[in-house]
């Protein structure tokens, strides 16, 4: 089959974190810019199924093979149909994931994917699987951007791939790698890149995003995540920068003293702690106290008393007591954390902390998650509270679908807004009175 001729449509499901997102959006650009193909919402119509997976929750593999059951019976119907799996549970299980499911074409893995075209075409030649994992490639970098799509005013950025932390828990130093850091002059002409098409903030990622650093060989000196913070600031029509996920053991004086002079950089932070007790933090190998932390946050308030402070916490760790539980809802008050992401620990084999011993029922664990959800929820219902009646810069990013006479936005602390306005405002900042908090969903106010 000759796949220059007819144009292959391709469905992609994407599982995971923004950094996944991001991939799936690069897999688009390489397969769309090849003129071979087009992407589909509909996968009954589809004849390449992708799925970008990730590994960070436990049970990852029987979801993966759920998933593949189903589409094992597309296949059954169109033995043409290929199916490719990629991301960080490809990379973790490789020809494993094969045992279980003969009847998949392709395993990529996150550093792999531009390979793709050139993979999609073997397996129509070659029936046998195709497996291309391992590589500490950044090509994939080179297709981040795909002018032919409409405008559009906040885009991802990845500067940092993979993780030198090695947290207990954690797998995706595992899959994702050893920590490589972009050339800045690629990340700095990627976005000079996106703002021709738009974009007015970017959001960079990496899994250490603040552990970025390079080389700069004009001025022969380091040049570190503070460094490229400077160096997007002044691109012309930047006007915000945010970043995920920061760790704190790598959030320096050079960072925190970044917020008196760039502007851009949003008076909201993502920064995860996972646990309010040193003990469970010494367990998890975070390599930082509470204490520490809490000395970042009272610095970065000091030059932005506004600052909100977004966080993650894994509840039921192996070895946290009610005590240590309880340590975690006192940091939280004593922190105001603004929102959060949170779980119930998971077993991920290969970690260390797949050896602990884990003696807590499963019920006090959803039990621990409830009460911390809920303090989280109310200590983000006061953040609203203080928004009322406010004037916030907004980034008026399109119409709402369910009524096109409303345009909604993002505030410099994270929150959609949804106001009356004319569809010119889209892609500018406009001044917003915050008139009525919702305790879930998005806001609502009115031109100022």
């Amino acid at each position: 089959m000759n796949t220059n001729i007819i144009k292959k449509k391709i469905y992609i499901k994407t599982w995971g974190c923004q950094m996944n997102d991001h991939d799936s959006s690069i897999i688009a650009n390489i397969l769309i810019k090849t003129k071979n193909y087009i992407i589909t919402e509909t996968p009954e119509l589809s004849d390449i199924l992708i799925l970008n997976t990730c590994s960070i929750r436990e049970k990852a593999q029987e979801k993966l093979f759920h998933q593949l059951g189903r589409w094992k019976k597309l296949k059954q119907q169109n033995s043409n149909i290929l199916i490719a799996i990629g991301g960080c549970v490809a990379a973790q299980e490789g020809k494993k994931i094969y045992k279980r499911a003969k009847f998949i074409n392709i395993i990529f893995g996150p550093q792999t994917l531009h390979n793709l075209p050139e993979l999609i075409k073997k397996a129509y030649k070659n029936k046998n699987l195709i497996i291309d994992i391992k590589t500490k490639s950044l090509k994939k970098f080179n297709y981040s951007i795909n002018n032919t799509l409409n405008k559009k005013f906040t885009s991802f950025v990845t500067i940092i791939e993979g993780c030198n932390k090695y947290c207990s828990f954690c797998i995706v130093p595992y899959t994702r790698g050893r920590e490589v850091s972009r050339n800045q002059k690629n990340i700095l002409s990627e976005i000079k890149q996106l703002t021709r098409i738009g974009v007015r903030e970017v959001i960079l990622l990496g899994q250490t995003v603040n552990a970025y650093h390079t080389y700069d060989f004009i001025n022969k000196k380091k040049y570190n995540f503070s460094d490229l913070l400077y160096s997007i600031s002044e691109i012309p029509k930047i006007d915000r920068i945010r970043y995920i996920t920061s760790h704190p053991k790598e959030f320096n004086n050079d960072l925190i003293e970044a917020y008196k002079y760039i502007p851009q950089l949003t008076n909201f932070l993502h920064l995860p702690v996972q646990s309010g007790s040193n003990k469970v933090l010494k367990l998890m190998k975070r390599g930082y106290s509470t204490e520490y932390y809490e000395d970042i946050v009272n610095k970065l308030k000091f030059i932005r008393p506004t600052m909100s402070i977004s966080s993650d916490f894994i509840v039921g760790f192996p070895g946290e007591t009610n005590h240590d539980f309880q340590k975690t809802l006192d940091f939280i008050s004593k922190i105001n954390f603004d929102t959060s992401y949170s779980f119930i620990y998971s077993k991920r084999p290969g970690t260390r902390a797949a050896k602990l011993i884990d003696n807590t029922p499963i019920e006090e664990k959803k039990n621990r998650l409830a009460i911390l959800q809920k303090k989280i929820i109310q200590q983000s219902l006061q953040w609203r509270r203080r928004m009322l009646g406010t004037i916030q810069s907004v980034l008026v990013e399109g119409q709402m679908k369910n009524n096109i006479k409303n345009l909604y936005g993002r505030t410099e602390n994270n929150r959609i807004i949804c106001f009356k306005g004319k569809p010119e405002l889209i892609g500018q900042f406009v001044s917003l009175k915050i008139t009525k908090i919702n305790y879930y969903t998005y806001l609502k106010g009115e031109i100022n």
